[in-house]
């Protein structure tokens, strides 16, 4: 007899108050208060479908309770900084190594304890591989207007641009939001 669950019990630990587990499709379908762990990934929701794919690989589709944001959070390596952020729905794709927040999307970069980076918008994707992030704005965001909203912070010790001996530019308000161009 095949243990249901040594294909996802490896990698991950999980808690739920109720799994249907699929042999056949490598399918489990965690419902109820959900954690998972794998490694420094830590991800929490009512409900998260999880697929194994022949390469071993896990994709995860993690579903908040009505009213609230499911959440995921990891380490990245190397350095002291974590990625986290909360979603609707989270969409977590091992082998690329890619997560995705959709629906009132919210992405933070913890850098040694501290918020560095703080991103808003209705679905944002972030490729871990490359630390490269794509935020969407839309109906979905919890932005004003339904815009992206973003306050990134500069890297520990990034220098400032060269002066350019120039004044600096004067700004000055408008009304418009063309500048009043015309």
């Amino acid at each position: 007899m095949k243990n249901p669950l040594f294909p996802l019990g490896l990698a991950l630990a999980l808690a739920a108050d109720a799994l249907r587990y699929d042999d056949l499709r490598q399918t489990s379908v965690f419902t109820g208060k959900v954690v998972v762990t794998k490694g420094t990934i830590l991800i929490r929701g009512a409900r998260i479908d999880v697929r194994q794919d022949a390469e071993g690989y896990q994709h995860g589709v993690v579903t908040a309770e009505p009213g609230k944001l499911a959440f995921y959070r990891q380490k990245r390596e190397g350095v002291d900084e974590y990625i986290e952020g909360e979603g609707e729905t989270i969409e977590y794709d091992g082998k690329a190594d890619r997560v995705k927040f959709i629906k009132r999307a919210e992405m933070r970069r913890i850098r040694g304890g501290t918020l560095a980076d703080e991103i808003v918008g209705s679905v944002i994707t972030y490729d871990n591989t490359t630390d490269v992030f794509t935020v969407d704005g839309g109906p979905a965001s919890p932005a004003m207007g339904g815009r992206v909203r973003a306050v990134l912070t500069p890297k520990p010790g990034a220098s400032a641009p060269a002066a350019s001996g120039a004044p600096p530019a004067t700004l000055r308000p408008s009304t418009t939001l063309d500048g009043g161009r015309r």
